[in-house]
Order: structure tokens, then C-alpha cells, then sequence
């Protein structure tokens, strides 16, 4: 894998103060195969939807930032249908690499979560049928997590991401090469992975717009009952057996 093969993912990561850079510093990119927005939504827990411009989802989550100080994300998630799948996108928002929000997204498909974020670090999630199967920093790919950390090894390998340590002579080409090239990575392994790519002509038109909630947890099976039990309560309920017949 050529950088050359990583510029069509360029314009996610523009020098920096590019006016160019049209998702900012923070954002979540998750792309689903096969599912519509309307289902896409329900995952991430919306009960409404809109259309609205990118513009317009932009002005949505600066209202909800200034109230909530940020540190809850950007709270909304604007979809688009591509290809066999859909984009998902969370300007200053994360919710895509939680590990409750990936196992629902990624329920009966395969999900890739992009995350962007300037003050902290990028990460790349995979997570399919349910489960997060790999994740990492793409400034550490030797350094992963996942119920199946090394099914990817291949792929990253393709496209330029060591998973050996390195050493200290090379560390600072290695950082380098890693911290330019990384979201070009991340995006064209999602690329890979979903069947959807990431470009900038999806955030031109209509997306399909929703308040990212929380759902709550599946609630636990209440232990059932035998049939024996049942008739021992049956039992029970109608008082001592009396004797039939006389002495």
C-alpha cells in the first residue's frame, strides 16, 4: 500500500488551520453495511429524525455544546445512505466507539467507527455481529484491544500500520508517517471492511438527523418457574389434604 493509495482520504486531515478541514477537530465517522438511516437511528437510540443540511447539524450540535460544555459530545448524529450501507456522522461527538453503542450498531453487520479527536487521540473500532472484535490507535497499531485483536493484522499490514514495536532509532520517522497518515488509513480500512466509502460529496447533500440517547440496558430474564413448582404452589394454596373414608 503507496501513500498514493490514502489520497482520496486526504481531505479528512488537511494541515493544520486549513480552512479546508470541514469536520473539525472532534468528530465520529461510522460506517454500517447494509442497513438504511432510518435503522441506523434507531440504533443510536434517536426516537425522531430530520433532514437537515451539514450546516444545519453543525448549528444543532453548537447549541447543544454551549449548554452541556462539550463533555457530552455533540449529542446529534447525522446519516446518509451510500453504496450497500451508510455514514454516520457525530461533529464533536464519540457515541459510535462505545462499546454498548458498537455491539447494537454492529448487530447483524459489520461496523467500522472512525474517531477523530485533536485534544486526546484518534482510534479505529471494528465491530461485527454484535461484537467489538479490534481497536486501536493508529499512532500504535502494535497496541490493540478487541475479543480478536489480531484478525485485522493483514489488512493493517496492507495498508502501512507496523504491528511490532518500534525501536528507538525509527520511533521518530515511524510517529511521523503514522500521525499524517492515519485517519487516510483508518478511513481506507473502513473502506474495506463495510463496502462504504467516506467522501466529502455525502456531507453535500440531505442527511437524515436524530438526538443520540442512551438506551437502556436488556433487561435480565426473570427465572421461570418448573411445572413441579407451579403444582407445589397449587398445592400450597389449597390447604392440607383431608382424608377420605371413615375409621
Amino acid at each position: 500500500m503507496t501513500i498514493d493509495a490514502l489520497t482520496p482520504f486526504g481531505w479528512l486531515q488537511p494541515p493544520y488551520g486549513d480552512r479546508g478541514n470541514v469536520l473539525g477537530e472532534i468528530y465520529c465517522v461510522t460506517l454500517l453495511r447494509g442497513l438504511d438511516p432510518d435503522e441506523v437511528l434507531r440504533r443510536f437510540g434517536a426516537r425522531t429524525s430530520t433532514e437537515m443540511s451539514f450546516a444545519d447539524l453543525e448549528l444543532a450540535v453548537a447549541d447543544f455544546t454551549m449548554v452541556t460544555e462539550g463533555g457530552d459530545g455533540g449529542g446529534y448524529v447525522g446519516v446518509v445512505a451510500t453504496g450497500d450501507g451508510c455514514a454516520a456522522v457525530e461533529p464533536r461527538g464519540w457515541s459510535g466507539t462505545d462499546d454498548p453503542t458498537l455491539e447494537r450498531l454492529s448487530a447483524g453487520t459489520d461496523v467500522v467507527s472512525v474517531l477523530r479527536h485533536d485534544y486526546a487521540c484518534d482510534y479505529f473500532h471494528y465491530a461485527a455481529d454484535g461484537i467489538v472484535i479490534t481497536a486501536f490507535d493508529p499512532t500504535a497499531p502494535e497496541h490493540r484491544s478487541g475479543a480478536d485483536s489480531d484478525r485485522l493484522a493483514g489488512l493493517m499490514r496492507e495498508f502501512g500500520l507496523p504491528l511490532e514495536e518500534s525501536s528507538d532509532e525509527d520511533w521518530d520517522q515511524r510517529h511521523d508517517d503514522l500521525s499524517r497518515h492515519g485517519l487516510a488509513r483508518m478511513f481506507a480500512m473502513a473502506a474495506r471492511l463495510t463496502g462504504v466509502t467516506f467522501t466529502a460529496d455525502l456531507l453535500g447533500g440531505p442527511l437524515l438527523v436524530g438526538a443520540i440517547a442512551d438506551l437502556p440496558p436488556p433487561q435480565e430474564p426473570k427465572p421461570g418457574k418448573s411445572l413441579g413448582a407451579l403444582l407445589e404452589e397449587v398445592k400450597a394454596a389449597s390447604g392440607p389434604e383431608t382424608g377420605h373414608g371413615a375409621d
